[in-house]
């Protein structure tokens, strides 16, 4: 078994996660339930990729679940598969719709899950995507909620900077100039997709200081719609390539076009 395995194993026969145990404390909640509202999908086949202990099992009549750990099995009373998103245990075509929150950062290889939540949706099919955008590299460490006294001289630095460096303005000196390099290799890539692509993280799985300590990867919501729009797919509530290129964080519904 993996370390991550193991971690996700152990995370889940706890109440680390008890907050996301049933819909209504769900920080997913709202928004899941608008898209299904809106979409008009109370009948739909739907997937939940990252399904934790199935807190949203009960949203739609016809739902299966799939997560990475098995300990959490026994939570369901709908289908459940325990399995990697990377590798997904159905036909092409499957679903009419999949969503997935706070996953994609935890994955190794986020282009194929991707590929394979595409694969096993229908032409037409729908997808809510909200993973953890743009995760830290300093939250492995746990520099924002550990005391100075933790750290050395360059570890001090470093904490000391965090506040710089996570303010909107300086992050935008960096976002801005290389979504316009992707845009432009996207462009110019012409009928070829275009690869989904993330910074890799050092993830902790041996301490778990603070949300996204164990994030593999730190990914680009605009780098996704670039994924999807290179294939063919249509991104519902980001219409426009402007609107795209603003995107700074939040869900991403996507229109599967085969």
């Amino acid at each position: 078994m993996s370390d991550a395995s193991k971690f996700y194993a152990n995370v889940y026969k706890g109440d680390q996660y008890s907050n996301c145990d049933t819909a209504e404390k769900h920080p997913f909640a709202s928004t899941l339930r608008h898209f299904l509202d809106t979409y008009r999908l109370a009948g739909a086949r739907c997937v939940e990729v990252g399904s934790g202990r199935g807190a949203f099992q009960d949203v739609v009549a016809n739902y299966t679940g799939v997560d990475y750990s098995p300990t959490v099995a026994h939570y369901y009373r709908k289908p459940f598969c325990n399995a990697s998103c990377e590798s997904l245990p159905f036909g092409d075509d499957s679903f009419d719709v999949a969503w997935s929150y706070a996953v994609l950062e935890h994955v190794d290889d986020p282009q194929r899950a991707l590929e394979e939540i595409r694969r096993v949706l229908k032409p037409g099919g729908l997808l809510l995507l909200e993973p953890a955008w743009q995760c830290r590299p300093w939250a492995a460490d746990g520099y924002p909620v550990r005391p100075y006294s933790d750290f050395g001289f360059w570890g001090k630095l470093n904490k000391a900077s965090i506040p710089i460096r996570d303010s909107v303005l300086f992050r935008s000196a960096f976002v801005f100039p290389r979504r316009l390099r992707r845009l432009l290799g996207y462009l110019l890539r012409g009928e070829r997709t275009h690869p989904f692509m993330f910074r890799r993280l050092g993830a902790n799985f041996e301490t778990f200081w603070m949300s996204d300590s164990d994030a593999l990867n730190s990914m680009d919501p605009f780098d996704a719609l670039l994924f999807f729009a290179s294939r063919g797919d249509t991104c519902l509530n980001y219409p426009t390539l402007l609107r795209q290129f603003l995107v700074r964080t939040g869900p991403i519904i996507i229109r599967i076009q085969k």
